[in-house]
């Protein structure tokens, strides 16, 4: 483990956990590397204290004519808009976007971004009154317009909140799909869908592919904790764009990359080559926080007694404004072939335990899906299997999520039967929520 960041800076470190030993031929290396950054000075700023620009932030609120029913929805969504504006920093670049089947500037507008002060922050609340719910639902004009403004902005840290209460009706899915491989890499978005009338798929897919967070707020009377709480956490960043690169020997290949915490996020397709044998795995913004991913390599088959370096997990943060590419951590992956059974079959506990909450969410998305389609047998198994890791691995919020879906019989069975009514709100907490992870036990 190596720290490389600037001491203005958060430290950055990386730590690798895995069990190195394999049979003699064995060729699939598991590994968990935890990235830790500690030391910021973003987490205790607060309102008032210069952000000295470091960040630029869009807000993006549904104004469809859905959301006018009931009148909650609206009210709602202008009073959380306000307070995620009284959250921000003096300094940060920001600008709210009103959107339906078009998008429209609500402030400042003519294609700028607002700097946050005390008249600013009044001027834009000021022009939240003024908002009204009308017309359809075109997602992909909200996000190209955040994107344009964005652009105009030298700020490090850049950041959508997007919220929206319905399906993306009056745009094609293929349009939102080439919008958001478009937008990737150059903003970060919070998705948040209010109600429980949109569809979980495409909020979560937002925010899968802006490297964002994704959640329900089924009840508009919480919207304002959670925007604020959403704004405090992008006031908190203060390293943008760090990327996960892997270096690999010859004869070395990445089966995948997959964030595993806090939540599952699969990074293998996003890669982006660097150089022989090297690839970028974007990890988007970072305040004071930790973030672990599980990485897969697949190496040659080898005799006992040989190791071997199979991968090199670096932390790089892009070469900007004249600065030179920085490494700040790094941490090894090997690979060494023994004839100790008992060496070469032992599980490390951190991949055995982020293992089972991938599968933790896979089990409740398909569970889910068969639901819907009314196979009863198939929602009942996958289900049961999901109470069943979720009880393994202690992941208690996502347990209770569970037991309002099914009625569980024997937690550590799996034993489970399917509820014969269910909320929606219900329903749609847990499967936007199912890939959230809890930390593995230290061992």
């Amino acid at each position: 483990m190596a720290n490389f960041a600037k001491p203005s800076a958060p430290r950055f470190s990386v730590d690798v956990y895995q069990n190195e030993f394999l049979p003699e031929g064995g060729r699939d290396v598991h590994a968990i590397v935890t990235v830790t950054a500690t030391g910021g000075g973003g987490g205790g700023v607060t309102r008032g204290t210069p952000a000295d620009g470091t960040a630029a932030v869009v807000i993006m609120v549904d104004c469809s004519g859905s959301m006018e029913y009931p009148a909650e929805k609206m009210r709602g969504a202008r009073e959380a808009t306000a307070a995620a504006v009284d959250t921000l920093r003096d300094g940060t670049s920001f600008a709210v976007i009103a959107g339906t089947h078009v998008a429209k500037e609500v402030y400042p507008g003519l294609g700028r971004l607002a700097v946050a002060g005390p008249a600013t922050r009044a001027e834009a609340k000021e022009a939240l009154r003024g908002l009204s719910a009308g017309g359809g639902t075109a997602i992909g004009t909200w996000l190209r317009l955040a994107d344009g403004l964005l652009r105009g902005s030298t700020a490090a840290i850049r950041h959508g909140i997007l919220l929206t209460d319905g399906r993306n009706e009056h745009e094609e899915p293929a349009v939102l799909r080439a919008t958001l491989d478009a937008c990737a890499g150059r903003f970060t978005c919070d998705a948040r869908g209010v109600g429980t009338d949109w569809e979980v798929k495409e909020v979560t897919g937002i925010a899968s592919a802006l490297l964002g967070s994704a959640d329900i707020v089924a009840d508009p009377a919480h919207l304002t904790e959670d925007f604020t709480r959403m704004m405090e956490k992008v006031m908190g960043k203060e390293v943008a764009d760090v990327s996960l690169r892997l270096w690999t020997p010859v004869g070395v290949e990445i089966q995948y990359v997959k964030q595993v915490a806090p939540t599952v996020q699969d990074l293998t397709d996003r890669r982006t080559d660097t150089g022989p044998r090297a690839g970028d795995y974007p990890t988007g913004s970072w305040g004071d926080e930790s973030r672990e991913y599980h990485v897969c390599v697949r190496v040659p088959g080898a005799a006992v007694g040989q190791e071997m370096l199979a991968s090199r997990a670096t932390l790089v943060r892009p070469a900007t404004g004249g600065e030179p590419e920085a490494v700040l951590a790094q941490g090894l992956v090997r690979a060494v072939w023994t004839n100790d059974v008992a060496a070469s079959t032992a599980i490390n506990p951190q991949v055995a335990h982020y293992t089972g909450q991938a599968e933790l969410a896979q089990a409740i998305q398909q569970g889910l899906e068969a639901r819907k389609l009314g196979d009863v047998d198939g929602a009942t198994a996958k289900l049961g299997r999901a109470v069943q890791l979720a009880s393994v691995s202690g992941n208690a919020d996502t347990a209770r999520l569970l037991s309002k879906v099914v009625d569980v019989v024997d937690a550590v069975a799996g034993t489970v039967r399917l509820k014969a009514k269910v909320a929606d709100a219900d329903e749609m907490t847990l499967e936007t929520r199912s890939t959230q992870t809890v930390r593995v036990k230290k061992f």
